[in-house]
């Protein structure tokens, strides 16, 4: 069936090679077919239709290789191939469907480091950030989780390309989904030096520090691990305790439930706790740290403790 459905890829006839994709979108979803159908020369098959003049054809395509992406012979093959910018090229694509699966499909390769470095390798950061200012909320939230995971290996290109002011226009928008991400993002850009400055001066603090009152708590969790990434710095603890981040982390660990969002917010009050400043503000919250250490797990246990040593420490 498949070598039969090769040929069909290859065939003059529009309709032909549209039903063999519709086939291929069936057949695919199992691990075994993906393999025996590169065997037959799949491949290279579809890199050629991605050029394909009928949008259809590029769409089905793209959905083709999304479905082979989501097995770990497939995204082996997509990079084997030399497959991510053939895909990539569809993001300016007319069709809506198109473009959406494509960055669907470069998403799914970027959860391995190798396919996540086989992005940045080819240069597609910078375009992937001017798709963060123009795409639909749908291709948007595609894109910053592409984002995150090639942040992973290479930061260089995400500030290069102005990653970082980007990120903090998006921490207003009206879906939690893309505030969280985005406020996940700034943390991964803040891992090096370079990032936690670019974060300062490009005045993501004070947006970060509403976040903290989220509706969402994911928001809120991410918006404090980003706090937290950020204020390594002495530069981004002066610049966090003066936007009123000791105070909105405070009422955040007195009211969150969630034990996920209780990490990043005492690890974000660790960091600024090593500041004077912040670790006088914070005094009056060890014994509710006490109480933290005491009721929870291992891992809050273990954070708590660190903060406590923090605040408390005497020159």
């Amino acid at each position: 069936m498949l070598p039969k459905l090769n040929r069909q890829l290859q065939d003059e006839t529009l309709i032909t090679r549209q039903r063999a994709l519709n086939a291929l979108c069936d057949v695919l979803h199992n691990p075994e077919h993906v393999s025996a159908a590169l065997k037959v020369g799949m491949a290279k098959s579809l890199r050629k239709l991605l050029g394909d003049q009928d949008g259809t054809v590029r769409w089905k395509s793209t959905e083709v290789l999304f479905i082979c992406s989501n097995h770990a012979i497939g995204r082996d093959s997509i990079l084997e191939f030399e497959l991510i910018e053939p895909i990539a090229s569809l993001f300016d694509d007319k069709h809506d469907e198109a473009r959406l699966m494509a960055q669907r499909a470069i998403e799914s390769v970027s959860h391995t480091v190798t396919g996540a470095r086989g992005i940045v390798k080819a240069n597609l950061i910078a375009k992937l950030v001017e798709k963060l200012k123009t795409e639909t909320d749908e291709i948007k939230e595609l894109v910053l989780d592409t984002m995150h995971y090639c942040m992973k290996v290479d930061t260089e290109q995400a500030l290069t390309a102005g990653a970082m002011e980007v990120f903090t226009s998006l921490l207003t928008h009206g879906t939690w989904e893309i505030r969280g991400k985005a406020a996940r993002d700034i943390m991964d850009i803040s891992f090096p030096l370079a990032g936690k400055r670019r974060a300062v001066k490009c005045g993501c603090i004070p947006v970060l520090v509403k976040l903290l009152a989220d509706p969402n708590f994911n928001v809120r969790s991410q918006a404090a691990g980003a706090l937290m990434s950020i204020a390594i710095t002495t530069e981004g603890k002066k610049a966090s305790i003066g936007e009123g981040a000791v105070e909105a982390l405070i009422t955040l660990l007195r009211m969150d439930e969630g034990s996920e969002v209780k990490l990043n917010v005492i690890k974000a009050i660790t960091m600024l706790a090593e500041h004077p400043e912040g670790r006088e503000k914070l005094s009056e919250i060890v014994p509710l740290l006490e109480q933290i250490k005491a009721s929870g797990g291992p891992m809050m246990n273990k954070v708590a403790t660190t903060a406590i040593n923090v605040i408390t420490w005497k020159p």
